[in-house]
């Protein structure tokens, strides 16, 4: 295994290909308090649709990073959960989420200043 993150073998690629989806870590983020039937996890979120949703959910299953489990108690509807492997990326998150908070402004005034430029 490499550690060459252009080459497509390497682990540090699948992360980056996993936190590219703006959902993903939006809907991994949304769980970490506990678990969340769909029609929450769209209230909490807002601005997603149903379709990107299960989209997401489902990756996110694929990947080991979330479980899908009937409700308790016979209710109807599903529920999703983090599992102990997609909790592992919330310390990283929360990191990608304070550095943005420390410096969005200034990614802000760069698009700002391309944009005026590309005007000119």
């Amino acid at each position: 295994m490499t550690t060459n993150a252009f080459l497509a073998d390497c682990r540090a690629r699948l992360a980056f290909d996993l936190l590219s989806n703006t959902w993903n870590a939006v809907v991994l983020r949304a769980l970490r308090d506990g678990p969340g039937r769909p029609v929450e996890l769209r209230e909490s979120i807002g601005g997603i649709s149903s379709k990107v949703l299960t989209e997401t959910l489902r990756r996110l299953q694929f990947n080991g990073l979330v479980d899908r489990h009937a409700r308790p108690g016979g209710a109807t509807g599903v529920e999703y959960r983090l599992t102990p492997l997609g909790r592992t990326l919330l310390a990283p998150l929360e990191a990608v989420g304070a550095w943005a908070f420390e410096y969005g402004d200034e990614v802000m005034a760069a698009r700002a200043a391309a944009c005026t430029s590309a005007q000119e």
